[in-house]
């Protein structure tokens, strides 16, 4: 199976800049999106074949995820069941007969980290929720999780120890996430691999400097180490300021 994540900054600016194409080029078993900024019916397409699945944010032009999967699900489930933090639209979990599969878009700190308070709330009830899904079952996270791990992570660590993305309480919370039975995907293929992120910032020429981020990851149980097949960061496609990223996992049986 393949899976697909992408932060598309505005679903209706990802249409004009092609995403329908890069959709149907990808044909992923499940295409799941980030920062959709999407009302309920605002724009509707079609994707023959796939289900369709859209989590809005109740402040308008804000956040919101999508799940395309080619799969019916058994269940699906909107928010992480706290409603502090699921008027956002941020997470959609879909009920496989074999695994969850739980798309999430972490909130940022703010410029000057004024909701890094609020985000840390939101890392521990997020991993409260996961840890509980993986009592029955095993769990693919895919999503845009607003860190950088380590430093290899980001172009500049040394320049961005206090910025949001990089703060040691963020990385913290991501490592205590791992740290429940959870693999960095990208990581476990590629251990040490440089200059592999997948955003770049709009100002100062970032992409065509390759001065980025990892923040987008496709996270598993570590149940699932044996099915796992190919990670990898979409470098080439372009329309958001984040790049997709991809999971190939057998989970068919």
């Amino acid at each position: 199976m393949k899976f697909v994540s992408w932060n598309v900054n505005g679903f209706r600016a990802a249409l004009r800049h092609g995403f329908l194409r890069t959709f149907n080029d990808l044909n992923a078993d499940i295409f799941c999106m980030q920062d959709i900024r999407l009302s309920p019916d605002e724009v509707e397409i079609e994707t023959p074949g796939y289900y369709q699945y859209w989590n809005y944010s109740q402040e308008k032009g804000y956040d919101g995820t999508a799940i395309f999967t080619k799969e019916k699900p058994q269940t699906v489930a909107y928010g992480i069941g706290v409603p502090e933090f699921d008027q956002q639209g941020r997470t959609i979990t879909l009920e496989f007969k074999n695994y969850y599969f739980v798309t999430t878009y972490v909130p940022f700190s703010g410029e000057q980290l004024q909701r890094l308070a609020f985000r840390q709330a939101w890392d521990q009830a997020f991993k409260l929720y996961v840890e509980k899904l993986k009592e029955n079952k095993p769990v693919v996270i895919g999503g845009d999780m607003s860190v950088a791990h380590e430093a290899i992570d980001l172009a500049e660590p040394s320049e961005n120890h206090h910025h949001a993305g990089f703060t040691e309480q963020e990385r913290e919370d991501f490592t205590e996430l791992l740290d429940e039975g959870f693999i960095d995907t990208y990581r476990y293929y590629y251990p040490n691999k440089t200059g592999m992120y997948t955003y770049w910032s709009y100002r100062g020429d970032a992409r065509p400097k390759n001065e980025g981020w990892r923040l987008d990851y496709f996270l598993v149980s570590d149940s699932l180490t044996d099915k796992l097949e190919k990670a990898n960061i979409l470098t080439d496609i372009m329309g958001s300021d984040h790049c997709p990223v991809s999971l190939e996992i057998d989970l068919k049986n």
